[in-house]
């Protein structure tokens, strides 16, 4: 039995099914955790769609961005644009249940030694505070209130956490931090617009997230993806994914037991 993290997939599902021939994946007794972001700018976002879903119970699915603005799509939130190259879900005969499924998908997946998320967990929260926060929004986009909180979360505000925070303030800043965080202040805002390397921020005052200061450790190593120029992260209880297949670099996977790394390059 083996437990494999893979970064963002973004419709990138014949590199996804390399690398699982790679390593020999056996749905039977192997687990895939996927660092969200399923669809988006690869050709094949329904195959991985499909492909995932069925998987069942041996697959572990968080929310990303990508993901979710999907749903805001199948809303009429956004228009359908062609580089996302998603077009082929919604007109599939099981767009629907395909889309039930996905907004049913948790923020965070929490393993007994790791957690994994699409961009991070907020520098300012306890693992407690991230995991309720997580199931708050979870719990209304199970609901029949999901469009609601889909048509509402856009928005760069508010950038800092406090536990006073309350409806729709509330809820845009959890999706924020799990969906779209990069970088931060140190004062531990949020900030929405750079999506640089670290090495190439100007900016006095920026910092990645899991490197400020003052962020709020937790027992267990955090794996997230989101963040393609990274090209990949390895440092003290943090591990970033994403190594930018979709845009010519490589699909990532860990192997947990022996922390072996998989890659597959773009195809």
């Amino acid at each position: 039995m083996s437990t494999y993290i893979v970064g963002d997939i973004q419709g990138c599902f014949d590199e996804l099914q390399q690398l699982l021939e790679q390593v020999h994946f056996d749905p039977k007794q192997d687990t895939l955790w996927i660092a969200g972001d399923l669809v988006a700018r690869g050709p094949k976002s329904l195959e991985t769609l499909r492909f995932v879903k069925s998987l069942g119970s041996c697959a572990k699915v968080v929310l990303g961005n990508h993901d979710l603005h999907l749903l805001a799509v199948s809303l009429g939130v956004h228009k359908l644009k062609n580089k996302d190259k998603t077009a082929p879900i919604f007109t599939a005969d099981d767009k629907e249940h395909l889309l039930a499924w996905l907004r049913k998908q948790p923020l965070l997946a929490e393993h007994d030694e790791f957690v994994v998320c699409h961009a991070g967990i907020s520098p300012l929260w306890t693992l407690e505070q991230a995991r309720a926060n997580a199931r708050e929004v979870e719990t209304i986009l199970k609901s029949d209130d999901w469009a609601w909180l889909i048509e509402n979360m856009y928005s760069n505000q508010p950038d800092l956490w406090s536990d006073s925070l309350k409806g729709l303030d509330r809820y845009r800043y959890i999706i924020n931090a799990y969906t779209r965080m990069r970088f931060c202040f140190t004062d531990g805002r949020l900030d929405m617009e750079c999506k640089l390397s670290p090495e190439e921020v100007v900016e006095e005052g920026l910092i990645p997230w899991f490197q400020l200061k003052d962020r709020v450790t937790i027992d267990k190593t955090i794996l997230f993806g989101h963040w393609a120029a990274l090209e990949g992260y390895i440092g003290g209880d943090v591990i970033g994914l994403d190594t930018g297949c979709v845009w010519g670099g490589n699909l990532t996977m860990l192997r947990w037991e022996d922390k072996k790394f998989f890659t597959q390059q773009a195809m």
